[in-house]
């Protein structure tokens, strides 16, 4: 660190929900059509919604995988492991991983750190499984909001800020969510990247009915982050539908699937609605940051919006494209050419996120640090990767 001149920012760490996160503060009337615990064969299970969930083997996490462990799996396997020998080593869960936000402080130092984002694991798969009952979605993460506050806090230390969960099914819960987090510090809230159920079914996230909801972010001057998650991505008959461990196990012999691309065509459908619809044309003082979702889709994007442009004559104000570099920040995956992706958004909106301590994360967050190597970047390039672009999106910035 004393060669970087300076202390990173990680816009990409996660925790792991404690046992009562998704109850503690949900009304008992509501367990029901939200989250209970249920054991199955001796092992224990959510049920969302009154069924099981299989997003995880084990959501009491307990022995948990080693942080990074599929590293060299993401890296392309260069030794031709098996997957399954990689997550073979377990450690007694952490407590900083869970609750103890005092002890993750002093290991976000520990790791050369200044500051992280924290963000779910399960609660981003969630919303799904449940999303035709806006009722107890409300109430699921009103809820977990408020565990996440109490358990973590949305400014802790000037170290740890964690972002509350905001869903869009019921805008006007959607807006009194946003006020209280914002009442309560948040710096930051999440989203996933999906359509949005409605009474009505389903919206585009950028559809006008939404107007107050991105209305009241655009004042604010919050970061609306859009986080990988179950976005409800369907294969069309390639694979089995669903976000879950399982999609990996031993009998499906870890095969290669059209479900791996999920992630990044549920970004690129979100994220190229956003500047179609024209989103950033209504709310100039709009950020959102894109994490975990990949970069790959970016060069192809670009070309549609260039399309639309020419196409819709009379349609767009502004450059959609320009408005998209001006509006939208991009945290690739630690795998992605870091290089493209400052070569399509420029080095003020690429910001360095590890996923820490997700198994398909970094080992250690710095060593994203040789992700950056070699790729012809300036120092200050460097820095604004890896500090002060997260930085910026960090502090609110009022309209």
């Amino acid at each position: 660190m004393d060669d970087l001149g300076y202390i990173p920012f990680d816009c990409d760490n996660h925790y792991y929900e404690a046992e009562d996160a998704f109850t503690r503060h949900v009304d008992p009337a509501m367990h029901a059509r939200c989250v209970q615990w249920a054991e199955v064969n001796g092992r224990r299970y959510h049920l969302v919604g009154g069924k099981i969930s299989h997003a995880v083997v084990n959501p009491t996490w307990d022995p948990i995988a080693l942080p990074g462990a599929m590293h060299d799996y993401f890296r392309g396997n260069p030794e031709g492991r098996n997957p399954a020998e990689m997550l073979s080593k377990r450690e007694k869960l952490p407590r900083y991983y869970v609750d103890d936000r005092d002890a993750r402080v002093a290991k976000v130092n520990q790791q050369g750190l200044q500051s992280v984002w924290l963000f779910p694991t399960l609660g981003v798969l969630y919303e799904e499984l449940i999303k035709e009952d806006i009722e107890a979605v409300c109430a699921l993460f009103g809820g977990f909001n408020r565990w996440l506050d109490e358990q973590w806090g949305f400014s802790y230390r000037d170290a740890i800020f964690a972002a509350p969960y905001i869903a869009l099914g019921d805008v006007d819960w959607a807006c009194q969510e946003l006020e209280w987090a914002i009442d309560r510090g948040a710096r930051t809230i999440v989203m996933r990247p999906a359509a949005v159920w409605t009474a009505e079914g389903f919206m585009s996230p950028a559809d006008e009915h939404f107007d107050p909801f991105w209305a009241r972010v655009n004042e604010s001057g919050v970061c609306a982050v859009v986080h990988a998650g179950d976005s409800g991505y369907t294969t069309h008959g390639y694979d089995v539908d669903g976000f879950a461990s399982s999609g990996m196990a031993k009998e499906r012999k870890y095969k290669p699937s059209i479900k791996a691309y999920n992630i990044e065509r549920a970004a690129y459908d979100y994220l190229i609605t956003l500047a179609l619809e024209k989103l950033f044309e209504r709310f100039t003082n709009l950020r959102i940051a894109s994490v975990e979702n990949g970069s790959q889709f970016l060069g192809d994007m670009f070309r549609k919006l260039g399309q639309a442009r020419h196409k819709s004559i009379g349609w767009f104000k502004e450059d959609p494209s320009e408005l998209f570099r001006q509006h939208v920040w991009i945290n690739p995956f630690w795998e992605d050419d870091v290089a493209e992706v400052v070569h399509y958004m420029g080095a003020d909106r690429v910001i360095f996120g590890s996923d820490w301590p997700h198994i398909e994360g970094m080992p250690q967050p710095l060593d994203y640090l040789v992700e950056l190597k070699d790729k012809g970047f300036d120092d200050a390039t460097k820095k604004k990767i890896l500090l002060d672009n997260v930085t910026e999106l960090n502090q609110l910035q009022p309209a």
